[in-house]
């Protein structure tokens, strides 16, 4: 009894040390300050040697971490394509937590094991995906384009009598891999994990917006895997994947899409036509803790071939008791132990519903346009045609963006990034939090105008 009373004390004094850090957000600076950040310096010894108290470890995280965290969990963080966790999501995190479910085989979870399930025909339908797709909870969407192009090296291969599972990739058939100029950064390094590498790709031209040019298409065959984007990271923009699918699949080519936070438009009314024909693709890769706002970390893959992503991912022993008649969620990701990511997938899409998730695409994506429209007619130049969540802004010269971009993340009202598109210096905001409101973006647009009087002549 003492135990379970230590343990009870201990998770209700984090609760509230936790509640007080998120009620306190929209107060503090949105990046943490100097002075917090040193602080850190005092964490750096050397392992003791005798027992710390639970309580003042916890303590100690409060007390020093917490002051030197980013906000992102709040209403005024631009800087990636990052939401906070709605208030479902982490609450079902937290309690996944203290079930602690290694959910990886149904016969032994099969509470986490049932609710990943149901989780993956909603997502689905959600992003109006062959109802049949095979699907994978991972960590993301490196892990999430990793997984799915496994599962396309394997229907590649076996197609030419090639099982790279057994005989791996020396002495196989070569695999061709065609991706647009402007693909993820983790596209590149899941091919590189895969051993497709990171070099050996085709590029395809992409136009102003980022898009991949389905009329430079090279020679396509059975060999090959096309890559698109649904969601360039800067821009917003899709490739015109419906176009790319019509092509590839006539000479037997497989197509990804690397839908890290742009397949979510499927649940947005106005901007679902931007995902007019990815459901005509092979494989599917997107993140959950982006916008739908979900603790990290979490990602989904989506294969039309089922069998394909579970034979890329099964393993069997005899002690591992596989032969349940369920789902077994370890036979479709790249990890045999896993937490139940699941739960606050289901927690979010649970309390969301599908108006609530398609308010909360709707009203980010009119917020990047508000934010475009302000600093339009304070006459800053907007690069890129808001279609979604992302705003590319330059206020003149290279140096310059940098200044105004360095001095709003040190001002503290909001925070964004800076990036080079296309030849362009520029300030990127991206709306994903569905903690973020109308006077979160006017207060943030103020700050930014406000400092880049400061530093441009008009």
């Amino acid at each position: 009894m003492k135990s379970v009373g230590l343990m009870r004390d201990l998770l209700e004094d984090t609760a509230q040390r936790a509640i007080r850090y998120l009620d306190g957000l929209n107060e503090r600076s949105v990046g943490p300050t100097a002075e917090a950040v040193s602080r850190l310096d005092g964490l750096m010894v050397d392992l003791p040697e005798d027992s710390t108290d639970p309580k003042g470890v916890i303590q100690e995280l409060d007390n020093v971490i917490s002051p030197a965290t980013m906000a992102m969990a709040g209403p005024r963080f631009f800087g990636f394509v990052i939401g906070g966790s709605l208030p479902a999501a982490l609450a079902a995190n937290w309690l996944a937590g203290a079930w602690d479910q290694n959910s990886s085989i149904y016969h032994v979870t099969p509470g986490t094991a049932r609710l990943e399930e149901l989780t993956l025909r909603w997502l689905i339908k959600i992003f109006g995906l062959p109802p049949n797709c095979g699907g994978a909870f991972v960590t993301g969407d490196t892990l999430a384009n990793f997984s799915a192009l496994a599962a396309a090296r394997h229907a590649v291969l076996a197609r030419a009598g090639w099982n790279v599972e057994s005989e791996g990739l020396i002495g196989a058939p070569e695999i061709r891999i065609v991706v647009g100029a402007e693909a993820h950064v983790s596209l590149f390094k899941s091919l590189g994990m895969l051993g497709l590498g990171r070099n050996k790709v085709i590029k395809v031209p992409v136009d102003k917006q980022g898009r991949m040019r389905a009329d430079s298409l090279p020679t396509l065959s059975s060999n090959t895997i096309v890559c698109t984007q649904a969601g360039n990271v800067n821009t917003g923009a899709f490739d015109p994947t419906e176009e790319v699918c019509v092509r590839a699949h006539e000479a037997g080519a497989w197509v990804h899409v690397d839908g890290a936070f742009g397949l979510w438009a499927a649940a947005g009314p106005s901007r679902s036509y931007l995902t007019k024909g990815v459901e005509q693709a092979d494989s599917w890769a997107t993140d959950a803790h982006k916008w739908l706002n979900v603790p990290y970390d979490s990602g989904f893959a989506f294969v039309r071939d089922s069998e394909a992503l579970r034979t890329a991912m099964a393993v069997s022993a005899e002690y591992l008791p596989t032969g349940t008649g369920h789902r077994n969620p370890s036979d479709f990701t790249p990890e045999l132990s896993r937490r139940a990511r699941g739960v606050e997938v289901w927690a979010a899409l649970r309390s969301l519903g599908r108006l609530g998730l398609a308010d909360l695409i709707e009203r980010t994506c009119r917020y990047a346009r508000r934010f475009a429209q302000g600093l339009t007619e304070a006459g800053y130049e907007v690069l890129n045609e808001v279609v979604l969540n992302q705003v590319l802004v330059s206020f003149g010269d290279a140096d310059t963006t940098k200044k105004i971009i360095a001095e709003l993340q040190t001002d503290g009202t909001c925070w964004c990034g800076g990036t080079v598109w296309q030849g362009h210096t520029a300030m990127r905001i991206s709306v994903s939090s569905w903690a973020t409101r109308d006077a979160d973006v006017e207060e943030s647009l103020a700050a930014m105008l406000r400092i880049a009087a400061k530093h441009c002549k008009r």
